[in-house]
């Protein structure tokens, strides 16, 4: 129809979403995800460490606990890298190019430019979580054990308490259903999966196990 045309017409017009993960791009595991989210949404990816060889890869391990990240590259292989290498990237990456940007993950970055059309999977997640759970047990899946003091404090506030639980992005089913029994029994009031690389399938297996 006339409606139905017109709506395509003006997709096909609209400026692709810019989005920045903290590894390498491609990364067909995330436009999927943000494909079944925002079917039709264009989307135009790239990679802080894009050019990157493996050994340079290597060589920006994280400098202490707080600074890991953890990434999937576009071989499959996962990677431990330095929060605060892949920051300084991302602030000559949106210093070069302007428009809407989504950065890929949702640990907080900070010295980045402040602009409106900049998401944070943070805030969003973090508001999220704050409306919905003003009070009681939150539940954090973390991809690594060296993250969870630092994600416990960035989301604990009065009358909140927070339990976390390793669980690798790309894990199968099994590890899956064996983290998602251990935070069923630690009993959360409200689960986050905190990384961006987390999937449909991560969010099931919680679902199957967690009557929160």
């Amino acid at each position: 129809d006339m409606e139905g045309g017109g709506s395509r017409a003006a997709r096909g017009r609209m400026t692709a979403l810019r989005v920045l993960v903290i590894g390498q791009s491609p990364r067909p595991d995330v436009e999927a995800e943000i494909a079944a989210a925002v079917p039709g949404l264009r989307v135009a990816l790239h990679g802080a460490l894009d050019g990157w060889t493996r050994e340079e890869i290597a060589a920006i391990p994280p400098e202490y606990d707080a600074d890991a990240l953890f990434s999937i590259l576009p071989s499959g292989e996962t990677v431990v890298i330095s929060k605060n290498a892949v920051t300084r990237r991302f602030v000559k990456l949106l210093r070069d190019a302007k428009g809407p940007t989504l950065i890929a993950c949702t640990g907080a970055f900070h010295g980045l430019p402040e602009r409106p059309d900049i998401v944070f999977p943070s805030a969003v997640l973090n508001g999220l979580a704050s409306a919905l759970l003003p009070r009681g047990r939150l539940g954090v899946f973390i991809p690594l054990a060296e993250q969870a003091e630092t994600l416990s404090a960035e989301r604990r506030r009065p009358g909140v308490e927070v339990v976390s639980v390793v669980l690798r992005p790309g894990s199968d089913d099994a590890a899956r259903r064996d983290a998602a029994a251990r935070m069923a029994a630690l009993k959360p009031d409200l689960a986050i999966l905190d990384c961006f690389s987390y999937t449909r399938a991560d969010k099931r297996a919680a679902d199957s196990a967690l009557s929160c």
